[in-house]
Formats: structure tokens, C-alpha cells, sequence
């Protein structure tokens, strides 16, 4: 099983009313890599992360996480975690934030059951994990951004995953919490030996923490390590690109005729 790679896409199309949103897509990642997805909006990001987690179904080609179809592993409820892009649709609802986590256990457990004392334990762990135990009885709403998302990576980790997935994580934290989040989900791959693929807006952040980046504008222009090069991300988001990198020295990275 150690060589059977995480994620293996082989010539993935996604075709809605006869227009493609993913074009020939073929992708191998192996396990415990940390893979940054970045494109345009409209690209397919989502798409790509629906069709690995088995949310849809390709139009063509195959798909496999750890060497099965992903469908199967989610009805199962297994080693798939997801933080999608709006993780409770109400915000304000009166939920705690440990009634949140144990959502996480329903994908295992079945959502006619309620969460046992096993299922508490493992809620309670991920609080603990993120360092937000201390907030595990207030009220979702009354969080801040950055404590909200830790609440719903500790959801998606109380499924006990091997596959973590994230659709654009960071989209309202500023850029210190931004930073904080990457580096702190980097260390939660190494500590759980997860893969974690996240998309994100932020070319510079994701350049930054992650080993890999996927440039994805419905086909797939780039697979490799950072840092990605200007021709690169011109090829995917179509236009000239200008970016922040995020190193010790932040600076701009423009054409060489600027």
C-alpha cells in the first residue's frame, strides 16, 4: 500500500451542458504530500477537489485515492477530511463549538446515530490538537475568523482522515492568520501523516508552505515543486501575473522589463 499513490487522476474531463469545467486531467500525487491548487476563478479548483472526494462523478476518465474509487471511501467514511469554501452555511446558528466537531463523526458513524463517548473523545482530541479545547462550549458565532477555521479543520479531522482537503481555507483571515493557518496544517500533516491538498487564491502564500503547486485553469499547466515560474502562471490564469512572495524579505515579482 506505501507505493499506491494518494490521489491518481488518469484523463479526468467534467463536462457541464456540453461545456468542459476540467480538461483531460491526468495527476498523481503520493502520500503525504503538501499540494497548493491555484488558478483563476472558474478554473475547476473546486471541481478538481469534488471529483477526488467523490462529491462528482467525471465525465470521463478515472479516479482513484489510495487506489480506490473515492465514492466508495466517503460512503464509508473513511480517510477523506474536507473544509469546504462556506463550512456552516449559519454562522450565527446556536451550535457549540464541540457539537461542531462531532459533525466530523457522522461520516463514520451515520447520521441516524448519535456520537458516542469514542466520538466525544476524538472531538475533544482535535480541539485539543488545534489548541481551541478551551473553547469547546461557546457558541460557533462567537468566534473570530481564524478560531472558526481551526473549529472546522478539527471537524475534518475528527473523521480521522488520510486525505485532508481544504477549498480556499484562508479566504477572510488576514495575512498574518493566513500565514499562521498554512504553517499550522503543514505541521498537522507531518504530526498525523496526512496528505493535504489545499486551494488558494494566495500564490505567494501557498509558494511558501507548500512542497507542490498545481497551476489548474480547466487543463492542468503545472505539477511541481515552488517556486513556480512567471511563464507558468501566465499560462494558467491567461494574463500577465504579478505577485507578493511571502519569504523572509517579502517582495514583488514583476517582468523583467519593469
Amino acid at each position: 500500500m506505501t507505493n499506491v499513490p494518494a490521489v491518481q487522476l488518469d484523463h479526468v474531463w467534467v463536462i457541464y451542458q456540453q461545456r468542459p469545467a476540467l480538461e483531460d486531467i491526468t495527476l498523481t500525487i503520493p502520500p503525504g504530500r503538501y499540494v497548493g491548487i491555484i488558478g483563476p476563478n472558474g478554473a475547476g479548483k473546486s471541481t478538481l477537489l469534488k471529483v477526488i472526494l467523490g462529491l462528482i462523478v467525471p465525465s470521463r476518465g478515472e479516479v482513484r485515492v489510495f487506489g480506490e474509487p473515492p465514492a466508495r471511501l466517503r460512503k464509508s467514511g473513511q480517510l477523506l477530511g474536507y473544509l469546504p469554501q462556506k463550512p456552516l452555511s449559519e454562522p450565527r446558528f446556536p451550535v457549540t463549538v464541540l457539537d461542531v466537531v462531532l459533525m466530523g463523526r457522522f461520516g463514520r458513524i451515520g447520521l441516524g446515530r448519535r456520537p458516542g463517548p469514542r466520538d466525544r473523545e476524538v472531538a475533544l482530541a482535535q480541539l485539543e490538537r488545534l489548541k481551541i479545547a478551551h473553547l469547546a462550549d461557546r457558541p460557533i458565532g462567537a468566534l473570530s475568523g481564524g478560531e472558526q477555521q481551526r473549529v472546522f479543520i478539527a471537524r475534518a479531522l475528527a473523521v480521522e482522515p488520510r486525505l485532508l482537503v481544504m477549498d480556499e481555507p484562508t479566504i477572510s483571515l488576514d495575512a498574518c492568520a493566513q500565514d499562521d493557518l498554512f504553517e499550522m496544517v503543514f505541521d498537522l500533516k507531518r504530526e498525523l501523516d496526512l496528505t493535504v491538498l489545499v486551494v488558494s487564491h494566495d500564490i505567494g502564500a501557498v509558494a511558501r508552505h507548500v512542497e507542490e503547486v498545481v497551476c489548474l485553469n480547466r487543463r492542468l499547466y503545472v505539477h511541481e515543486p515552488p517556486p513556480i515560474g512567471r511563464l507558468a502562471l501566465e499560462s494558467t490564469f491567461g494574463c500577465s501575473v504579478e505577485y507578493l512572495f511571502h519569504g523572509e524579505i517579502p517582495h514583488r515579482v514583476v517582468r523583467r522589463d519593469e
